[in-house]
């Protein structure tokens, strides 16, 4: 936890509270980058045990591990940091091959992995069309998860979440969307895709889940408090459905932002410490199955 100035908590998280989206990292010779395409960053060593000091720090007891890009689809990394911390408080969420194996998936279930990423750069600059290329992995995980009891999260900027809200819409699986969906907050809430969103929150059939991370790439430095309006109109439209995530070790942006800073935008966004506990306990064990 290198930001020594952070302010201290704002409050403590409840018993039972689960951060629904972080990630690990390993020393490099042990766990190598995926070499496929361009990495997005420098990945840093981010090993379980800072992590923990963290959580600790802010009283967070269940943890979702989220494979990171860096990793591609080879996974080792988190699956051992998931035998660490062991099922009863963590969960996965996977990047796999859509054709991986039923025993290599089954193996994974029992580690506790419970969702599968689609994941695009959320630097992608608009290029309309791009979801039609994505449909045949969406599909087929779509009709896999299903089978699994798993969810699908995505990743997408938000010109790319708008275009797939139509194809959202015709899941099987449940799905979570990552950092309110990537809309940019300076836009603000009545932006065209985020209303479709929040309809689509409100008249969905309760398979869509929207996770408050990552609030620094889509919202404003230094405050980010653009976000704040984001976060209210998604609380307002579906307080049951809302999960927080640290998005820890927060990558490109670590000397840019601090961890208890974004845990602390929590208590601005849901002051009353109810709907805290529905975002960071009950919301997240009932996607989660804890």
């Amino acid at each position: 936890m290198h930001h020594t100035e952070e302010p201290p908590p704002a409050f403590r998280a409840p018993p039972l509270s689960c951060d629904a989206h972080f990630h690990v990292f390993g020393p490099a010779e042990r766990y190598p980058y995926a070499a496929a395409e361009p990495l997005r960053y420098a990945p840093p060593v981010a090993p379980l045990d800072d992590y923990m000091a963290l959580a600790a720090h802010l009283g967070i007891e269940r943890f979702v591990f989220v494979q990171p890009s860096a990793y591609g689809r080879d996974n080792a990394c988190m699956l051992d940091a998931m035998r660490v911390v062991g099922t009863a408080r963590c969960r996965g969420i996977v990047d796999v091959d859509e054709d991986a194996p039923d025993a290599l998936l089954a193996d994974m279930h029992a580690l506790g992995v419970r969702g599968v990423r689609i994941n695009v750069s959320p630097v992608k600059p608009p290029a309309p069309g791009f979801s039609e290329t994505m449909l045949p992995r969406i599909r087929r995980m779509d009709a896999r998860c299903a089978e699994l009891g798993w969810h699908l999260d995505f990743l997408t900027p938000g010109w790319l979440t708008e275009e797939l809200l139509p194809v959202f819409g015709s899941l099987r699986c449940q799905f979570s969307l990552a950092h309110m969906g990537m809309f940019k907050a300076a836009e603000g809430p009545a932006q065209r895709g985020f209303v479709k969103l929040l309809d689509l929150l409100r008249h969905g059939d309760g398979r869509a889940w929207v996770k408050f991370t990552g609030t620094y790439r889509m919202a404003t430095a230094p405050d980010f408090a653009d976000a704040a309006p984001m976060a209210r109109a998604l609380l307002e439209a579906a307080p049951d459905r809302i999960i927080w995530g640290s998005d820890y070790p927060h990558l490109s942006f670590a000397d840019k932002v601090g961890s208890v800073q974004l845990f602390n935008l929590l208590a601005d966004w849901a002051p009353e410490a109810a709907a805290r506990r529905r975002i960071l306990v009950d919301n997240p064990a009932a996607l989660f199955e804890f």
